[in-house]
């Protein structure tokens, strides 16, 4: 049985991890209603940008058309762009994306394509390991967060651009997690080129709309798929900074409940342990009184 001494020092160890946990989660509740509703008024941007993209696809020449929009008849290499945070105490935030990230890269060697990856965050490059250690097209830390700006997502897919247009991989995808609400984030695997377009809509939709363009569509196109790259990435980012703050409130909460329901549990084992001890010392006073 556990001494008093020890069971105490135990008991103000896991207070204390209590307090840090629950303020954790107060940091995290404060700073992902406004993360949550950039991420949220990314959205309509980047989907109307895929749209206009997909317009324009629709009436573009197959074979004279951007490789950013078609991608290349030959993909021997594929880039994932893995989207992860830089800070842990996010319960499976993390897991997830790194999961999620081993897997399409085992189902892309099995197709007998080779894998780069570029990490938007330190935590999946952490969690793959050595597995990556010569897979690695860059990485980058820090752009997540307080830090977090359009600026930042054109450069990652400026760096993908030049990539691309240099000949070192042929297609390219993103692995982030999607902000749902918050208790649930997805885990979303997305194409960037090819750009990923939705099915066309029915032509009896009020909402499918047909535009006429001027100058022609390649040449829009070629100003605009670079911004929609960037656009994609840098809603992607948005989604994955609220889904990471929403995970650490759920995890700190979690933990902080349980270090309660754990202080409650060594409290009832300290005074069970004193009252013990109590009882002990009182047998042993009045069995020397009796023996006097």
């Amino acid at each position: 049985m556990p001494n008093l001494k020890d069971l105490k020092t135990r008991i103000n160890s896991v207070t204390s991890t209590q307090k840090i946990t629950s303020a954790m989660k107060m940091v995290a509740a404060a700073k992902l209603r406004r993360a949550q509703e950039a991420a949220e008024s990314g959205r309509p941007y980047a989907t109307r940008m895929q749209a206009v993209i997909a317009s324009l696809a629709a009436n573009a020449d197959k074979s004279s058309a951007s490789e950013l929009l078609v991608g290349r008849a030959a993909v021997k290499t594929h880039l994932l762009v893995i989207i992860s945070a830089d800070k842990g105490l996010c319960g499976g935030f993390n897991g997830s994306v790194a999961r999620l990230a081993k897997h399409e890269m085992n189902r892309l060697e099995t197709e007998g394509k080779s894998v780069q990856i570029y990490f938007v965050g330190r935590k999946a490059a952490d969690a793959l390991g050595s597995a990556i250690s010569d897979r690695t097209f860059a990485r980058v830390e820090g752009v997540q967060g307080t830090n977090l700006g359009f600026e930042s997502a054109s450069e990652i897919a400026s760096k993908i651009i030049t990539g691309f247009e240099e000949g070192q991989f042929d297609a390219v995808s993103v692995i982030f997690n999607r902000f749902v609400n918050a208790i649930t984030q997805e885990v979303t695997h997305t194409s960037l080129i090819p750009v990923h377009i939705d099915a066309p809509e029915d032509e009896g939709s009020e909402s499918a709309i047909f535009y006429d363009y001027e100058p022609e569509e390649a040449e829009i196109l070629s100003a605009l798929l670079p911004r929609n790259m960037s656009t994609q990435i840098f809603s992607a980012l948005l989604e994955s900074s609220a889904a990471e703050l929403a995970a650490r409130m759920t995890a700190m909460d979690n933990a902080t409940r349980n270090a309660g329901d754990m202080i409650d549990r060594l409290t009832l084992v300290y005074n069970r342990t004193r009252q013990a001890n109590i009882t002990k010392e009182l047998i042993e006073i009045i069995s020397g009184a009796e023996a006097l």
